[in-house]
């Protein structure tokens, strides 16, 4: 995919779209000189733990647990139940893409502003906007239904080191608190939008401090709403920038990190694939190449280099650099 940057670079996108022969490539071309062309300095954060583990893509029945695994490390989460007033039901965890975009606003700005505190209402209608994510009708509903299930869910982490240690934080809530939401789509004049802030876990926000990654903001507004492209960007982010020589991660191990719910490689490397070329336009200096064998990936800049680096501490690059998947 770099070569599709170097020939925007050298001849123009609109040269490059021009040649291109199916609409896919030409899409990916538009993307790809946009991304290029951007000159914002807007950065988002998540947790390490993220990039190594996701959430489902799709729904869930409610009473059902989530369980995601790769080598170094496990994830659980656990749907809660909703008791009083006659109503006794799960709230399931949350899936798609609008959970990754709502975890990822929260988790940006608890890092950017040091506070386990985070603002809803105009700031969270504004990143949203940023994203082209509308906010009436129906994906008002999404996004409310997917921030019921943040709110509500227990997750645990669990990081397994070489010697057979684990260490893990458990039964830990995202939200403390917050997320009633009212009326996102109306104008301030109407009052309250949400609740004013939400409050994080105390575990999660300093795990979150300890082991921020950094992405590039734009790049996730062209990948919205695909929640696959999503995962494999971030996991790119996190890991192609601390590789010291050409690492190859199999098939299989891919598919235990992204596709454990398909019956064998071959249907899950063809999503994969068309995720990643998708993943790699939205990020120019990755260095990826696919084969039979697995992902040949090579050490590559960050997305973020030669931009602000204010909200990731030397501390949290050090901690990064030691926790990855093979």
């Amino acid at each position: 995919m770099g070569k599709l940057h170097d020939l925007v670079r050298v001849h123009g996108s609109d040269h490059v779209v021009e040649m291109a022969q199916t609409e896919k490539a030409r899409r990916l071309a538009r993307i790809a000189a946009e991304i290029l062309a951007e000159d914002t300095q807007e950065l988002g954060i998540t947790y390490s733990g993220f990039c190594l583990t996701a959430l489902p893509h799709k729904r869930l029945p409610d009473d059902q647990i989530w369980q995601r695994s790769s080598r170094n490390i496990s994830l659980l989460i656990e749907p809660t139940r909703v008791h009083g007033q006659g109503d006794n039901r799960y709230i399931g965890v949350p899936y798609g893409s609008r959970a990754r975009l709502i975890l990822l606003y929260l988790q940006t700005e608890a890092v950017r502003n040091n506070s386990r505190e985070v603002e809803l209402g105009r700031s969270m209608r504004e990143w949203l906007r940023r994203m082209d994510i509308g906010i009436g009708g129906k994906s008002y509903k999404d996004v409310r239904e997917q921030a019921s299930r943040i709110s509500s869910c227990r997750l645990t982490f669990k990081w397994h080191s070489d010697d057979g240690k684990i260490s893990a934080w458990d039964h830990d809530h995202i939200i403390k608190s917050g997320f009633a939401l009212h009326d996102l789509a109306g104008d301030d004049a109407q009052g309250s939008l949400w609740n004013e802030t939400v409050r994080l876990g105390e575990t999660f926000f300093e795990e979150l401090r300890r082991h921020p990654v950094p992405i590039f903001e734009p790049a996730i507004r062209h990948i919205a709403n695909q929640s696959l492209t999503i995962d494999i960007y971030i996991w790119l982010a996190y890991r192609l920038h601390s590789l010291t020589k050409a690492t190859t991660v199999s098939w299989l191990s891919m598919k235990e990190q992204f596709g454990p719910g398909y019956a064998s490689v071959k249907p899950f490397r063809q999503r994969f694939l068309q995720a990643l070329e998708m993943a790699l336009a939205v990020y120019p200096q990755a260095r990826v190449d696919a084969s039979s064998k697995g992902l040949l990936l090579h050490p590559s800049p960050s997305p973020i280099e030669r931009r602000s680096l204010g909200l990731v501490t030397r501390e949290s690059n050090t901690c990064l650099a030691s926790r990855e998947i093979g």
